[in-house]
């Protein structure tokens, strides 16, 4: 089967390298620009795109997808079908309507919850104790076509967003060839979205923000979501404290949110809106992660102290 790709970060890698593995006949990969990062400002291609150059397969980077110059290079290509796994723009209708079989995109939850850009983080900021990967045809909507599979797995306490990430990446990639398979065969049909749908939206550095007013188990659910960006952070005589590692200690008792209940190796607990949490790891700004405990210590806190509220 003639594809081609569509995709950019890590989490595209895995789908990528299974249908080259699957035998697909990946005519090309359509990634986005080079970008430039870090404090070197050095030039970083997409992961994608590392991968595809390693296999020997012609990679385009448009600056925009909706020129005719474009089209008419996908047009030469003669795609059976578009694959699309976070790619990061949406599809403009002369592309959706280019390959027979279709575009197929992967999603990171169960559609119709969480569609957007940031689902695997909003699933767990949200407290669910579930996702999965859907794997569906897509339509000029923000995640709004017919569903083709899906994939369930269960959100636990030691999950956070990357490790999610990882995991989802995966499931989404064993996914892609069953998906191919099963619509070239027409055992797989696309069947339309039902249920109510929810959204996720892009991460900002301000949704990283803790609220010691809210329950332990809504901020160490917000710990995990937005680990590893924007990343959870406080504040403590108005300095800004990143928190890595957390644990829910108490959900049902009530006391000063913000408060130092008490100060230990295993943690720093610390009363909320209802609950206490344990602060396992932290990073101050511009210093390297610590134990809490060891940032309590330095600063001379004493338990009964508080963080801003």
């Amino acid at each position: 089967m003639r594809i081609v790709f569509f995709g950019t970060p890590d989490f595209a890698v895995p789908s990528l390298d299974v249908l080259i593995g699957f035998g697909a006949d990946v005519a090309a990969v359509v990634t986005q620009p080079d970008r430039v990062k870090g404090r070197g400002h050095k030039l970083s291609q997409p992961p994608v795109k590392e991968l595809a150059l390693s296999k020997g397969i012609p990679v385009l980077q448009p600056a925009g997808i909706r020129t005719d110059a474009f089209l008419s290079e996908l047009v030469a290509l003669r795609p059976a079908a578009v694959v699309v796994v976070a790619y990061g723009k949406i599809l403009p209708p002369p592309i959706l309507m280019l390959p027979p079989l279709g575009c197929i995109n992967v999603h990171a939850s169960l559609l119709p919850k969480y569609r957007g850009a940031a689902p695997i983080q909003w699933a767990i900021i949200s407290g669910e104790r579930k996702t999965g990967v859907t794997t569906m045809l897509m339509d000029e909507g923000l995640d709004t076509g017919d569903i083709l599979l899906q994939e369930e797995t269960e959100i636990t306490d030691d999950d956070d967003a990357e490790t999610l990430w990882l995991r989802l990446a995966e499931m989404g990639a064993a996914l892609l060839p069953k998906t191919l398979k099963g619509l070239s065969e027409g055992s797989v049909k696309p069947v339309p979205q039902s249920g109510e749908a929810t959204f996720a939206p892009p991460l900002r550095k301000e949704d990283g923000v803790i609220s010691w007013e809210l329950p332990a188990r809504k901020i160490f659910d917000l710990i995990r979501g937005v680990q590893p960006w924007p990343g959870a952070y406080c504040f403590l005589g108005g300095e800004k404290i990143g928190v890595l590692k957390a644990s829910v200690v108490d959900e049902r008792r009530r006391g000063v949110p913000g408060r130092i209940e008490r100060i230990a190796e295993a943690g720093v607990q610390v009363s909320c809106g209802l609950g206490v949490i344990s602060l396992v790891e932290v990073k101050p700004e511009g210093k390297k992660a610590m134990p809490a405990e060891a940032l309590m210590h330095g600063r001379r806190l004493k338990e009964g102290a508080r963080f801003d509220v």
